[in-house]
């Protein structure tokens, strides 16, 4: 019921002086000034809790703040400070109606809590006094419900976000808040810490509200806190709970590894106010407190010099006399409530516009109202408690994110890499994770498929003699190379599930189990319920059908061994090597010779024939045989050549696609994600799609035509052509979706530590081993895919070629020159072909060069032995 308090006290309030109210109306007709004509000044109210830190530095605060206007002005003005001890929200509406009714007070700095303002604000509104409140945080309809209500401290919510930008930094993905119970201000706090984790992936695990009194409850709360695995605490506590709460945590031994502390602007900006004590328990603390120019301002040094020797010589039990923010922001709100008294002269609404007029450069920083408040603080400074004090890290501002210095040269920083190292509880040297396994050492409960389709992924099987059950395949192996790269032991226990993959992922999110292992495709709608690690699988569907061979009833097929320009070239080399002997031997062969036609013909006859029968007959030149040695080689070459690659063709199988168009109806594996993506995504009709629960069977359901093609994601379709590579392939484009991952909670702190050990198992080769030593245990390997044995061109003869044409060249330059020498003498250049033209038609015109060893024709008997070329075959 604490949230209406603030409601409790103003009823109260109204109802125990709404009597004095009236009778102080009567007397304000009265001459508002009357202390300023007698002689007695101006009076000012304070209501401060003098005994806190914050109180002391308050009073001396606006106590020299008087004096310096006194000093300037040369107007006297009275402050009257009350006490509201331990900040009791009664008593300081008590004192409000006290300054107001007896001490006619013109306006009244403080308190400094939201219990405490709401009901010296109601008093403050009856009575038409300003109210100048330091509370941290004001709600919006404040200012209309008491419109004599100013704030005069920046609102912290910002502070929020700069809490959130380290969260991020450090890549912790929960957190958990302490709290001050009964503490309004945290109505506000909380939502707004709440929305900016949300916006850096971060969220709230859980609320710890811890009472304001009460050392056995603080400690009830920390226990739990001790056996909770999370270990990342924001703490927004008043001062004093919150040393307490440092004091026992660290008797309890939770400042050490392991520990994250993170304190908000309440405590962190008296941090400079702690004595050895409270410094040693919070070693290792990161803090945010409001920032102020301290070195940068003369006159804040002059304040500084002042304030140690005051605050000093009046609070001498006080280890530390430096003046913090909430001293500079008293200094500045009591200069602001000077300067309107000074500028009035009427008190009530008037004195309030003066004060909500107010425009200079204070202590605090800039001191400028709208709506009745101070502007939000949009800077602020991160410390790191270490040793007898602190380090300051660095600073945190709205746009620009964090720096190393304010109004420096140096250029921003996204991050606080630039802030050095921090120190961390305990004093470890790494980043802590935030989170460590529970320590009940309770065994995470790991669901696993039984029903997958394929089950080298993941397969259960039952021991015979026991019972038990017994998991294996690639992903189980993973999982357990990912376990030993964790920095810390993960107990775990495997529980089957037989059900659709979308309804393991939800046991997640009905806490059934801890983490899903298995062949679980990473895929959007599943979001919703768990989240997922890196995928550690190919991501991708792609579609199976079955094949044919490509070389079935190709006419021309009997051509595919050579290229077009290696049939062109074959037949070009095959007529001149026939030509030149043909050439040679029409001499001595009479079956050579005869019509023009004749002719020709026996020239492509005798070309074409060695190409295929390489048994030469008796030659009766030395150039011609030499042509037809070198011939016979390249043709014996050629014809093996040919026929070896004419055979690769018939015998290796070519397989094409067994369709023309995409085929219906489809199949799938049952219970994956694959049929929604069929229906939604590439438009199949239900009737067009069919489960199916085994490769076994869809190979069967591709082989009887039920299904046209299958659908499989990429990992599965690897094993199924593994397996079937004879008979079907894969098809058209593969479609980005999918890939396996292991599943967990959403926001789990596991699953950054095992992201990062699955990218080790991956980065040292045992993924690929597992994944090699599953395929290699397949009866089928791969198919070819490269469309056939190539036709060859002649790339690959052309030194024959060279070899033949040049050996037939200059057997016919050879010849030639043997022949005509003797015209040569005696004839000239047009004579000569003339008498070559006539030679086709008349073999004796040779007479000039034929030499004895070439020919007999002397003898009557070589006459009918003159040989002669005999048809090959």
């Amino acid at each position: 019921m604490h949230q209406f308090a603030p409601l409790f006290y103003f009823v109260t309030i109204i109802l125990v002086f709404r009597p004095i109210r009236a009778a102080d109306h009567d007397g304000n007709t009265s001459n508002p000034m009357k202390n300023i004509e007698t002689g007695m000044g101006v009076v000012i109210g304070a209501i401060i809790d003098n005994s806190s830190r914050v109180g002391k530095e308050e009073r001396v605060a606006m106590e020299m703040a008087m004096e310096d206007f006194y000093a300037n002005g040369n107007q006297r003005l009275v402050l009257q400070i009350r006490h509201s001890l331990q900040r009791d929200p009664m008593q300081a509406a008590l004192a409000a109606r006290e300054l107001i009714n007896k001490q006619e007070v013109q306006a009244i700095l403080g308190p400094h809590t939201w219990e405490e303002t709401s009901l010296v604000a109601e008093v403050g509104s009856e009575n038409q006094t300003p109210i100048v409140s330091f509370a941290e945080a004001t709600p919006n309809w404040a200012a209309e419900l008491w419109p004599f209500l100013v704030q005069a401290s920046h609102n912290q919510l910002k502070q929020m976000e700069a809490i959130a930008a380290i969260v991020k930094f450090f890549e912790w993905h929960q957190v958990t808040v302490i709290y001050q119970d009964r503490d309004s201000s945290s109505n506000e706090i909380l939502p707004g810490l709440s929305n900016a984790l949300r916006q850096v992936g971060a969220e709230i695990g859980q609320l710890v509200a811890v009472p304001p009194v009460g050392s056995s409850s603080l400690i009830r709360e920390l226990e739990k806190l001790q056996r909770d695995q999370y270990r990342i605490f924001i703490v927004h506590l008043s001062l004093p709970l919150a040393l307490q709460l440092f004091k026992k945590a660290r008797e309890m031994k939770m400042m050490e590894k392991g520990y994250v502390w993170i304190t908000t602007d309440p405590i962190t900006s008296l941090v400079h106010s702690f004595n050895a004590s409270t410094i040693s328990s919070m070693q290792g603390v990161i803090g945010v407190k409001s920032y102020f120019p301290e070195s940068e301002s003369t006159q804040f040094e002059s304040f500084h010099r002042r304030f140690r020797k005051r605050f000093s010589s009046e609070y001498p039990e006080e280890d530390n006399n430096d003046p913090g923010v909430f001293a500079a922001q008293a200094y500045d709100a009591a200069s602001a409530v000077a300067l309107a008294v000074a500028q009035s002269k009427h008190k009530g609404r008037h004195l309030l516009e003066n004060i909500l007029q107010s425009d200079f450069h204070g202590l605090s920083g800039r001191i400028q109202f709208t709506d009745q408040n101070l502007a939000s603080q949009h800077i602020f400074q991160i410390i790191n408690v270490i040793g007898k004090s602190y380090r300051e890290l660095g600073y945190w501002s709205d746009g620009l994110g964090f720096t190393h210095t304010i109004g420096g040269s140096d250029t921003n920083s996204s991050s606080m890499k630039d802030f050095g190292p921090v120190f961390w509880p305990g004093g470890p040297l790494y980043t802590p994770k935030g989170w460590i396994a529970s320590t009940n050492s309770k065994p995470l409960r790991i669901g696993v498929p039984t029903g997958s389709t394929f089950q080298q992924y993941v397969r259960a099987e039952k021991d015979p003699l026991d019972g038990n059950l017994s998991f294996s395949g690639l992903a189980i192996d993973l999982f357990k190379e990912t376990l030993i790269e964790l920095p810390y032991h993960l107990p775990y226990d495997f529980f089957p599930f037989d059900g659709t993959y979308d309804s393991l992922v939800e046991q997640i999110y009905s806490n059934k189990f801890d983490a899903v292992v298995g062949d679980v495709a990473i895929v959007s709608q599943r979001y919703q319920y768990a989240e997922f690690t890196r995928p550690y699988s190919e991501a991708g569907l792609i579609m199976i059908v079955p094949v044919r061979s490509k070389v079935c009833n190709k006419a021309w097929l009997f051509m595919k061994p050579f290229t077009e320009a290696m049939w062109a070239l074959v037949g070009a080399i095959n007529v001149y090597n026939g030509f030149v002997v043909w050439l040679i031997e029409r001499n001595h062969c009479p079956e050579l010779r005869g019509s023009l036609l004749n002719q020709i013909g026996t020239l492509i006859w005798l070309s074409f024939t060695t190409l295929f029968s390489l048994q030469g007959e008796k030659l009766h030149s030395n150039l011609s045989r030499m042509t037809m040695v070198v011939w016979l080689f390249v043709a014996l070459v050629i014809t093996q050549t040919y026929t070896a690659n004419l055979t690769s063709m018939l015998t290796l199988q070519q397989l094409e696609p067994a369709f023309d168009a995409l085929p219906k109806p489809v199949g799938y594996c049952r219970g994956s994600f694959v049929s929604g993506y069929l229906k939604k995504v590439l438009h199949f009709r239900s009737d067009h799609i069919r489960p199916f629960n085994s490769p076994e069977e869809c190979a069967e359901a591709l082989r009887s035509k039920a299904i046209a093609a299958a659908f499989l994601e990429v990992p599965f379709a690897k094993i199924f052509l593994g397996q079937y590579c004879k008979e079907f392939m894969s098809v058209g484009p593969t479609y980005k979706v999918g890939g396996f991952g292991f599943v967990f909670p959403r926001r789990s702190p596991l699953l950054p530590s095992v992201n990062e050990a699955m990218l080790k198992v991956i980065e040292s080769g045992k993924l690929q081993h597992f994944e090699n030593s599953m395929l290699a245990s397949l009866k089928c390997l791969d198919a070819e895919t490269d469309g056939g044995t190539p036709s060859l061109s002649p790339s690959s003869f052309w030194v024959l070629f060279i070899f033949s044409g040049g050996t037939s060249t200059i057997a016919l330059v050879v010849y030639i020159f043997r022949i005509y020498k003797p015209m040569l003498e005696h004839k000239t250049i047009w004579t000569l072909m003339f008498a070559v033209s006539k030679h086709w038609g008349n073999p004796n015109l040779n007479r000039y060069s034929r030499r004895d060893s070439d020919i007999n024709a002397e003898s009557p008997t070589n006459s009918a032995n003159v040989p002669h070329l005999q048809a090959q075959v």
